[in-house]
Protein backbone atom coordinates (compact mmCIF):
# COMPACT_ATOMS: atom_id res chain seq x y z
CA UNK A 1 0.00 0.00 0.00
CA UNK A 2 3.02 2.14 1.01
CA UNK A 3 4.44 1.79 -2.39
CA UNK A 4 1.35 2.37 -4.35
CA UNK A 5 0.95 5.49 -2.40
CA UNK A 6 4.18 6.67 -3.30
CA UNK A 7 3.53 5.78 -6.43
CA UNK A 8 0.40 7.39 -6.89
CA UNK A 9 1.98 10.82 -5.24
CA UNK A 10 5.02 10.57 -7.59
CA UNK A 11 2.59 10.29 -10.57
CA UNK A 12 0.35 13.03 -9.40
CA UNK A 13 3.98 15.58 -9.00
CA UNK A 14 5.11 14.46 -12.26
CA UNK A 15 1.59 15.82 -13.50
CA UNK A 16 1.56 19.03 -11.43
CA UNK A 17 5.51 20.04 -12.81
CA UNK A 18 4.46 19.04 -16.21
CA UNK A 19 1.04 21.21 -16.31
CA UNK A 20 3.49 24.13 -14.88
CA UNK A 21 5.93 23.74 -17.66
CA UNK A 22 3.18 24.26 -19.95
CA UNK A 23 1.77 26.92 -18.39
CA UNK A 24 3.79 29.09 -16.57
CA UNK A 25 7.33 29.06 -18.32
CA UNK A 26 6.09 30.63 -21.65
CA UNK A 27 7.16 34.19 -20.60
CA UNK A 28 10.72 32.36 -19.74
CA UNK A 29 10.47 30.68 -22.75
CA UNK A 30 10.11 33.89 -25.00
CA UNK A 31 12.54 35.55 -23.28
CA UNK A 32 15.33 33.08 -23.60
CA UNK A 33 13.94 32.89 -27.32
CA UNK A 34 13.89 36.40 -27.88
CA UNK A 35 17.80 36.89 -28.86
CA UNK A 36 18.84 39.88 -31.63
CA UNK A 37 20.46 39.21 -34.60
CA UNK A 38 23.80 39.96 -35.14
CA UNK A 39 23.50 40.96 -38.75
CA UNK A 40 20.78 43.16 -37.86
CA UNK A 41 22.06 44.47 -34.68
CA UNK A 42 25.22 45.83 -36.01
CA UNK A 43 22.86 47.46 -38.78
CA UNK A 44 21.09 49.62 -36.54
CA UNK A 45 24.64 50.90 -35.40
CA UNK A 46 24.81 52.23 -38.92
CA UNK A 47 21.95 54.56 -38.13
CA UNK A 48 23.44 58.05 -38.22
CA UNK A 49 21.82 60.97 -36.87
CA UNK A 50 24.25 63.19 -38.69
CA UNK A 51 22.67 61.76 -41.89
CA UNK A 52 19.53 62.38 -40.97
CA UNK A 53 20.44 66.00 -40.10
CA UNK A 54 21.91 65.82 -43.60
CA UNK A 55 18.71 64.62 -45.26
CA UNK A 56 16.28 67.01 -43.32
CA UNK A 57 18.67 69.97 -44.28
CA UNK A 58 18.55 68.93 -48.17
CA UNK A 59 14.82 69.11 -48.10
CA UNK A 60 14.64 72.10 -46.36
CA UNK A 61 16.82 73.56 -49.07
CA UNK A 62 14.37 73.55 -51.69
CA UNK A 63 12.22 76.15 -50.16
CA UNK A 64 9.26 74.95 -50.77
CA UNK A 65 7.83 70.97 -51.70
CA UNK A 66 4.71 72.27 -52.03
CA UNK A 67 3.07 69.46 -54.21
CA UNK A 68 1.41 72.42 -56.42
CA UNK A 69 4.86 74.28 -56.49
CA UNK A 70 7.16 74.46 -59.63
CA UNK A 71 8.51 70.96 -61.37
CA UNK A 72 9.58 72.55 -64.42
CA UNK A 73 13.45 71.67 -65.64
CA UNK A 74 14.54 75.41 -64.62
CA UNK A 75 13.16 75.49 -60.80
CA UNK A 76 14.91 71.98 -60.48
CA UNK A 77 18.60 73.15 -61.78
CA UNK A 78 17.61 76.21 -59.59
CA UNK A 79 17.27 74.15 -56.35
CA UNK A 80 13.45 75.32 -55.84
CA UNK A 81 10.00 73.47 -55.58
CA UNK A 82 8.73 69.73 -55.33
CA UNK A 83 10.75 69.42 -58.70
CA UNK A 84 14.10 69.73 -57.38
CA UNK A 85 13.30 67.98 -54.06
CA UNK A 86 11.70 64.72 -56.27
CA UNK A 87 15.24 64.61 -58.14
CA UNK A 88 16.99 64.91 -55.31
CA UNK A 89 15.63 61.71 -53.50
CA UNK A 90 15.57 59.69 -56.64
CA UNK A 91 19.36 60.64 -56.54
CA UNK A 92 20.09 59.68 -53.19
CA UNK A 93 18.31 56.27 -53.80
CA UNK A 94 20.50 55.68 -57.20
CA UNK A 95 23.80 56.50 -55.24
CA UNK A 96 22.69 53.62 -52.61
CA UNK A 97 21.93 51.21 -55.47
CA UNK A 98 25.69 52.28 -57.01
CA UNK A 99 27.27 51.38 -53.69
CA UNK A 100 25.80 48.09 -53.54
CA UNK A 101 26.29 47.22 -57.22
CA UNK A 102 22.68 47.67 -58.16
CA UNK A 103 21.01 46.05 -55.38
CA UNK A 104 18.04 48.67 -55.58
CA UNK A 105 15.66 49.11 -58.21
CA UNK A 106 15.14 52.92 -58.22
CA UNK A 107 11.41 53.76 -59.53
CA UNK A 108 9.01 56.49 -59.70
CA UNK A 109 5.17 56.22 -59.77
CA UNK A 110 4.11 59.43 -61.69
CA UNK A 111 0.50 60.38 -62.29
CA UNK A 112 -1.98 63.56 -62.58
CA UNK A 113 -4.46 64.22 -60.05
CA UNK A 114 -7.33 65.90 -61.10
CA UNK A 115 -8.89 69.06 -59.46
CA UNK A 116 -10.05 68.76 -56.11
CA UNK A 117 -10.52 70.93 -52.89
CA UNK A 118 -6.97 71.27 -52.22
CA UNK A 119 -5.99 71.21 -55.91
CA UNK A 120 -7.52 73.93 -58.04
CA UNK A 121 -5.75 72.78 -61.63
CA UNK A 122 -4.45 69.14 -62.46
CA UNK A 123 -0.89 68.60 -61.33
CA UNK A 124 1.74 66.10 -61.25
CA UNK A 125 2.27 64.22 -58.48
CA UNK A 126 5.12 61.72 -58.32
CA UNK A 127 6.22 58.85 -55.39
CA UNK A 128 9.79 57.69 -55.43
CA UNK A 129 10.66 54.04 -54.23
CA UNK A 130 13.29 51.90 -54.31
CA UNK A 131 12.59 48.08 -54.12
CA UNK A 132 15.35 46.12 -52.17
CA UNK A 133 14.32 42.38 -53.92
CA UNK A 134 14.19 39.39 -51.81
CA UNK A 135 16.72 36.78 -51.82
CA UNK A 136 14.58 34.00 -51.58
CA UNK A 137 12.08 33.19 -54.80
CA UNK A 138 8.92 32.56 -52.46
CA UNK A 139 9.69 34.97 -49.57
CA UNK A 140 10.66 37.34 -52.24
CA UNK A 141 6.80 37.52 -52.95
CA UNK A 142 6.28 38.88 -49.36
CA UNK A 143 7.07 42.74 -48.96
CA UNK A 144 7.75 45.03 -45.84
CA UNK A 145 7.73 48.96 -46.72
CA UNK A 146 8.62 52.25 -45.10
CA UNK A 147 7.52 55.59 -45.93
CA UNK A 148 7.46 58.99 -45.24
CA UNK A 149 5.73 62.33 -47.01
CA UNK A 150 8.30 64.39 -49.13
CA UNK A 151 5.90 67.59 -49.69
CA UNK A 152 5.33 70.58 -47.17
CA UNK A 153 3.14 73.00 -46.86
CA UNK A 154 2.77 76.85 -45.01
CA UNK A 155 -0.19 78.30 -43.07
CA UNK A 156 -2.18 78.29 -46.81
CA UNK A 157 -2.21 74.76 -48.17
CA UNK A 158 -3.08 76.56 -51.49
CA UNK A 159 0.28 78.43 -51.36
CA UNK A 160 2.79 76.82 -54.06
CA UNK A 161 5.63 79.77 -53.88
CA UNK A 162 5.50 80.78 -50.02
CA UNK A 163 8.56 79.10 -47.53
CA UNK A 164 7.26 75.75 -46.15
CA UNK A 165 10.47 73.75 -44.95
CA UNK A 166 8.72 71.17 -43.85
CA UNK A 167 11.25 69.58 -41.53
CA UNK A 168 9.39 67.55 -38.88
CA UNK A 169 6.41 67.32 -41.21
CA UNK A 170 7.42 65.44 -43.13
CA UNK A 171 11.27 65.86 -43.64
CA UNK A 172 11.71 63.70 -40.49
CA UNK A 173 9.48 60.88 -42.24
CA UNK A 174 11.05 61.12 -45.55
CA UNK A 175 14.75 61.01 -43.61
CA UNK A 176 13.92 57.90 -42.12
CA UNK A 177 12.98 56.05 -45.26
CA UNK A 178 16.34 57.33 -46.86
CA UNK A 179 18.45 56.39 -44.12
CA UNK A 180 16.96 53.14 -43.70
CA UNK A 181 17.50 52.32 -47.24
CA UNK A 182 21.31 53.10 -47.20
CA UNK A 183 21.74 50.71 -43.78
CA UNK A 184 19.38 47.81 -45.66
CA UNK A 185 20.80 48.11 -49.22
CA UNK A 186 23.91 46.77 -47.84
CA UNK A 187 22.24 43.10 -46.45
CA UNK A 188 20.20 40.78 -48.10
CA UNK A 189 17.10 39.34 -47.26
CA UNK A 190 14.67 36.34 -47.90
CA UNK A 191 11.93 39.18 -48.04
CA UNK A 192 11.62 42.27 -50.45
CA UNK A 193 11.57 45.28 -48.75
CA UNK A 194 10.57 49.03 -50.35
CA UNK A 195 11.66 52.21 -49.20
CA UNK A 196 9.15 55.12 -50.33
CA UNK A 197 8.63 58.78 -50.30
CA UNK A 198 5.14 59.89 -51.52
CA UNK A 199 3.77 63.32 -52.28
CA UNK A 200 0.19 64.81 -52.08
CA UNK A 201 -0.25 64.20 -48.71
CA UNK A 202 -1.19 67.44 -47.29
CA UNK A 203 -3.15 67.80 -50.50
CA UNK A 204 -5.38 64.61 -49.59
CA UNK A 205 -3.38 61.48 -49.02
CA UNK A 206 -2.73 61.33 -52.82
CA UNK A 207 0.14 59.99 -53.80
CA UNK A 208 0.10 57.07 -51.46
CA UNK A 209 -3.78 56.60 -52.42
CA UNK A 210 -2.48 55.75 -55.77
CA UNK A 211 0.60 53.38 -54.85
CA UNK A 212 -1.55 51.74 -52.63
CA UNK A 213 -4.25 51.32 -55.33
CA UNK A 214 -0.93 50.21 -57.73
CA UNK A 215 -0.01 47.82 -55.48
CA UNK A 216 -3.30 45.79 -55.17
CA UNK A 217 -3.87 46.13 -58.79
CA UNK A 218 -0.30 44.33 -59.05
CA UNK A 219 -1.64 41.65 -56.34
CA UNK A 220 1.82 42.51 -54.47
CA UNK A 221 1.64 41.10 -51.06
CA UNK A 222 2.56 43.70 -48.39
CA UNK A 223 2.56 42.74 -45.15
CA UNK A 224 3.27 45.06 -43.45
CA UNK A 225 3.60 48.92 -44.07
CA UNK A 226 5.52 51.70 -42.18
CA UNK A 227 4.45 55.10 -42.22
CA UNK A 228 6.77 57.72 -40.53
CA UNK A 229 5.26 61.59 -40.27
CA UNK A 230 5.93 64.24 -38.04
CA UNK A 231 8.91 62.18 -36.40
CA UNK A 232 11.26 64.98 -35.20
CA UNK A 233 10.96 64.72 -31.57
CA UNK A 234 10.13 68.81 -31.92
CA UNK A 235 12.10 70.21 -29.19
CA UNK A 236 9.66 71.92 -26.91
CA UNK A 237 7.86 70.99 -23.26
CA UNK A 238 5.96 68.45 -22.65
CA UNK A 239 7.94 66.24 -25.53
CA UNK A 240 9.02 62.62 -24.86
CA UNK A 241 12.24 61.31 -26.36
CA UNK A 242 11.53 58.17 -25.27
CA UNK A 243 8.74 57.19 -26.83
CA UNK A 244 6.91 57.09 -30.13
CA UNK A 245 3.73 56.89 -30.87
CA UNK A 246 2.56 53.49 -32.96
CA UNK A 247 -1.05 54.01 -34.44
CA UNK A 248 -3.28 51.14 -35.77
CA UNK A 249 -6.52 50.32 -36.82
CA UNK A 250 -9.04 48.30 -35.13
CA UNK A 251 -11.80 47.13 -37.35
CA UNK A 252 -9.70 46.77 -40.76
CA UNK A 253 -11.38 49.11 -43.75
CA UNK A 254 -13.56 46.70 -45.63
CA UNK A 255 -15.08 44.07 -43.30
CA UNK A 256 -18.19 42.74 -44.51
CA UNK A 257 -21.09 42.64 -42.18
CA UNK A 258 -20.38 38.85 -41.66
CA UNK A 259 -17.00 39.96 -40.58
CA UNK A 260 -17.98 42.34 -38.36
CA UNK A 261 -20.90 39.60 -36.94
CA UNK A 262 -17.66 37.29 -36.08
CA UNK A 263 -14.90 40.23 -34.84
CA UNK A 264 -17.90 41.14 -32.62
CA UNK A 265 -18.68 37.35 -31.34
CA UNK A 266 -15.40 36.96 -31.03
CA UNK A 267 -14.07 40.05 -29.01
CA UNK A 268 -11.66 40.80 -31.70
CA UNK A 269 -12.27 44.49 -31.96
CA UNK A 270 -8.15 44.43 -30.58
CA UNK A 271 -7.09 42.22 -32.78
CA UNK A 272 -6.63 43.44 -36.70
CA UNK A 273 -3.33 42.54 -38.72
CA UNK A 274 -2.52 46.19 -38.23
CA UNK A 275 -2.80 45.68 -34.36
CA UNK A 276 -0.82 42.95 -34.45
CA UNK A 277 1.75 44.61 -36.45
CA UNK A 278 1.79 47.15 -34.04
CA UNK A 279 3.02 44.70 -31.12
CA UNK A 280 5.21 42.90 -33.24
CA UNK A 281 6.92 46.43 -33.74
CA UNK A 282 6.52 47.31 -30.12
CA UNK A 283 8.07 43.84 -29.18
CA UNK A 284 11.36 44.04 -31.69
CA UNK A 285 12.58 47.87 -30.26
CA UNK A 286 12.35 46.20 -26.70
CA UNK A 287 14.67 43.05 -28.32
CA UNK A 288 17.28 45.83 -30.13
CA UNK A 289 17.06 48.24 -27.56
CA UNK A 290 16.33 51.19 -30.07
CA UNK A 291 16.39 54.20 -27.98
CA UNK A 292 13.03 54.94 -28.17
CA UNK A 293 9.67 52.80 -26.73
CA UNK A 294 6.93 52.35 -29.00
CA UNK A 295 3.72 53.49 -27.33
CA UNK A 296 0.65 51.44 -28.95
CA UNK A 297 -2.15 54.02 -29.67
CA UNK A 298 -5.51 51.99 -29.99
CA UNK A 299 -6.79 54.14 -32.61
CA UNK A 300 -6.17 54.23 -36.55
CA UNK A 301 -4.45 57.92 -36.51
CA UNK A 302 -5.04 60.76 -33.92
CA UNK A 303 -7.82 61.86 -33.10
CA UNK A 304 -9.92 63.02 -35.95
CA UNK A 305 -6.65 62.78 -38.33
CA UNK A 306 -5.15 60.52 -40.81
CA UNK A 307 -2.29 59.67 -42.64
CA UNK A 308 -0.44 57.75 -45.37
CA UNK A 309 -1.12 54.61 -43.98
CA UNK A 310 -5.03 54.84 -44.12
CA UNK A 311 -4.40 54.41 -47.99
CA UNK A 312 -2.63 51.06 -47.46
CA UNK A 313 -5.63 50.16 -44.43
CA UNK A 314 -8.15 50.62 -46.76
CA UNK A 315 -7.22 48.30 -49.23
CA UNK A 316 -6.33 45.64 -46.84
CA UNK A 317 -2.81 46.03 -46.10
CA UNK A 318 -1.57 45.85 -42.51
CA UNK A 319 -0.22 49.90 -41.81
CA UNK A 320 0.80 51.71 -38.92
CA UNK A 321 1.82 55.10 -38.16
CA UNK A 322 4.90 56.85 -36.16
CA UNK A 323 4.41 60.25 -34.67
CA UNK A 324 6.26 62.07 -31.78
CA UNK A 325 4.90 61.44 -28.16
CA UNK A 326 3.83 65.75 -28.60
CA UNK A 327 3.06 67.69 -31.54
CA UNK A 328 3.99 71.10 -31.39
CA UNK A 329 1.22 73.18 -33.86
CA UNK A 330 2.96 76.33 -33.99
CA UNK A 331 5.38 74.42 -35.73
CA UNK A 332 3.22 72.50 -38.04
CA UNK A 333 1.43 74.15 -41.36
CA UNK A 334 2.83 77.57 -40.43
CA UNK A 335 4.35 80.41 -41.86
CA UNK A 336 7.98 80.86 -40.67
CA UNK A 337 7.62 84.17 -38.71
CA UNK A 338 7.88 85.31 -34.80
CA UNK A 339 4.92 87.06 -33.34
CA UNK A 340 4.55 88.00 -29.49
CA UNK A 341 7.80 86.36 -28.85
CA UNK A 342 6.32 82.84 -30.28
CA UNK A 343 8.27 81.22 -33.57
CA UNK A 344 6.13 79.91 -35.87
CA UNK A 345 7.28 77.26 -38.72
CA UNK A 346 8.66 73.92 -39.56
CA UNK A 347 12.52 74.32 -39.27
CA UNK A 348 15.27 72.43 -38.68
CA UNK A 349 16.56 73.80 -35.15
CA UNK A 350 13.18 72.16 -33.54
CA UNK A 351 13.77 68.76 -34.85
CA UNK A 352 15.83 66.38 -32.22
CA UNK A 353 18.06 64.44 -34.78
CA UNK A 354 18.91 62.05 -32.32
CA UNK A 355 15.49 61.35 -31.47
CA UNK A 356 14.97 60.47 -35.37
CA UNK A 357 17.91 58.26 -35.29
CA UNK A 358 16.36 56.26 -32.40
CA UNK A 359 12.81 56.01 -34.69
CA UNK A 360 14.91 55.27 -37.82
CA UNK A 361 16.84 52.46 -35.62
CA UNK A 362 13.16 51.02 -34.54
CA UNK A 363 11.78 50.86 -38.73
CA UNK A 364 15.40 49.51 -39.47
CA UNK A 365 14.70 46.61 -37.04
CA UNK A 366 11.21 45.55 -37.85
CA UNK A 367 11.92 46.00 -41.84
CA UNK A 368 14.91 43.51 -41.03
CA UNK A 369 12.88 40.88 -38.41
CA UNK A 370 10.00 40.96 -40.90
CA UNK A 371 12.27 41.08 -44.00
CA UNK A 372 14.49 37.95 -42.54
CA UNK A 373 11.21 35.89 -40.79
CA UNK A 374 9.30 33.02 -42.38
CA UNK A 375 6.14 34.13 -43.79
CA UNK A 376 3.42 33.72 -41.00
CA UNK A 377 1.71 30.31 -40.81
CA UNK A 378 -1.43 29.92 -43.34
CA UNK A 379 -4.85 28.92 -42.53
CA UNK A 380 -4.71 28.99 -38.68
CA UNK A 381 -7.75 27.70 -36.80
CA UNK A 382 -8.70 27.21 -33.20
CA UNK A 383 -11.12 24.09 -32.85
CA UNK A 384 -14.42 24.48 -31.11
CA UNK A 385 -15.90 20.84 -32.19
CA UNK A 386 -16.64 20.37 -28.22
CA UNK A 387 -17.44 22.61 -25.01
CA UNK A 388 -13.68 21.98 -23.30
CA UNK A 389 -11.60 23.92 -21.56
CA UNK A 390 -8.41 23.29 -23.42
CA UNK A 391 -7.29 25.11 -26.54
CA UNK A 392 -6.31 23.29 -30.03
CA UNK A 393 -5.00 25.33 -32.67
CA UNK A 394 -4.28 24.02 -35.95
CA UNK A 395 -2.49 25.93 -38.67
CA UNK A 396 -0.50 25.18 -42.50
CA UNK A 397 3.24 26.23 -42.95
CA UNK A 398 3.75 29.40 -44.74
CA UNK A 399 4.75 28.81 -48.28
CA UNK A 400 8.16 29.26 -48.00
CA UNK A 401 8.67 26.24 -46.10
CA UNK A 402 11.53 27.78 -43.74
CA UNK A 403 9.67 27.55 -40.84
CA UNK A 404 11.36 25.09 -38.24
CA UNK A 405 9.10 25.55 -35.44
CA UNK A 406 6.02 27.60 -34.48
CA UNK A 407 4.58 29.30 -31.28
CA UNK A 408 1.81 29.97 -29.66
CA UNK A 409 1.03 33.12 -28.29
CA UNK A 410 -1.95 33.77 -25.36
CA UNK A 411 -3.39 37.02 -23.49
CA UNK A 412 -5.78 37.85 -21.34
CA UNK A 413 -8.64 39.91 -23.30
CA UNK A 414 -8.27 43.24 -21.52
CA UNK A 415 -4.31 42.79 -21.65
CA UNK A 416 -3.35 45.11 -24.28
CA UNK A 417 0.17 43.13 -25.63
CA UNK A 418 0.76 39.35 -25.50
CA UNK A 419 1.51 37.62 -22.15
CA UNK A 420 3.11 33.92 -22.73
CA UNK A 421 4.42 32.08 -25.37
CA UNK A 422 4.62 28.28 -25.74
CA UNK A 423 7.43 26.98 -28.22
CA UNK A 424 5.42 23.24 -29.83
CA UNK A 425 7.65 22.57 -32.15
CA UNK A 426 7.25 21.95 -35.97
CA UNK A 427 4.12 20.92 -35.96
CA UNK A 428 0.66 21.59 -37.24
CA UNK A 429 -1.50 21.67 -34.31
CA UNK A 430 -0.80 22.25 -30.58
CA UNK A 431 -3.55 21.84 -27.32
CA UNK A 432 -2.54 24.34 -24.48
CA UNK A 433 -4.24 23.89 -21.18
CA UNK A 434 -5.72 27.28 -21.61
CA UNK A 435 -9.11 28.23 -22.42
CA UNK A 436 -10.42 30.09 -25.30
CA UNK A 437 -13.32 31.62 -23.64
CA UNK A 438 -10.44 33.80 -21.26
CA UNK A 439 -8.04 34.48 -23.38
CA UNK A 440 -6.88 35.65 -27.70
CA UNK A 441 -4.60 33.24 -29.40
CA UNK A 442 -2.29 33.83 -32.12
CA UNK A 443 0.44 32.10 -34.02
CA UNK A 444 3.46 32.53 -35.30
CA UNK A 445 6.37 30.76 -37.73
CA UNK A 446 10.16 30.58 -36.18
CA UNK A 447 13.54 29.98 -38.59
CA UNK A 448 16.38 28.17 -38.10
CA UNK A 449 17.77 31.40 -36.57
CA UNK A 450 15.09 32.06 -34.26
CA UNK A 451 13.44 35.27 -36.68
CA UNK A 452 9.82 35.53 -36.08
CA UNK A 453 7.31 36.29 -38.31
CA UNK A 454 4.09 37.80 -37.75
CA UNK A 455 1.62 36.65 -35.44
CA UNK A 456 -1.87 35.28 -36.46
CA UNK A 457 -4.83 35.58 -34.66
CA UNK A 458 -7.13 32.04 -35.79
CA UNK A 459 -10.18 32.19 -37.11
CA UNK A 460 -13.03 29.58 -35.35
CA UNK A 461 -13.69 26.31 -36.94
CA UNK A 462 -16.25 24.07 -36.24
Amino acid sequence: MFAENKFRAAFLLLLINATFVLVASPVLAQQAADVADPQIKAALHEISAGQIQGYVEKLVSFQTRSTLSAQDQASIAAGRGIGAAREWIKSEFEHYSRECTGCLEVKTDTFIQPISERVPSPVEITNIYAVLKGSNPEDAKRIVLVTGHYDSRNSDILDKTGIAPGANDDGSGTAISLECARVLSKLKFPATIIFLTVAGEEQGLYGSKHFADFAKAQGWNIEAALNNDIVGGDKSSGQDPKVVRVFSESIPDGATEAQLRMIRALGGENDSPSRELARYIAQIARIYQTGVAPLLEFRRDRYLRGGDHISFNEVGFSAVRFTEFQENFHHQHQNVRTENGIEYGDLPKFVDFDYVANVARVNTAALAALAAAPGPPRNVRLQTKELENDSTLVWDPPADDRAVGYEVLWRATAAPDWEHSQAVGRVSKATVPVSKDNVIFAVQAVDEAGHKSLPVVPSPER
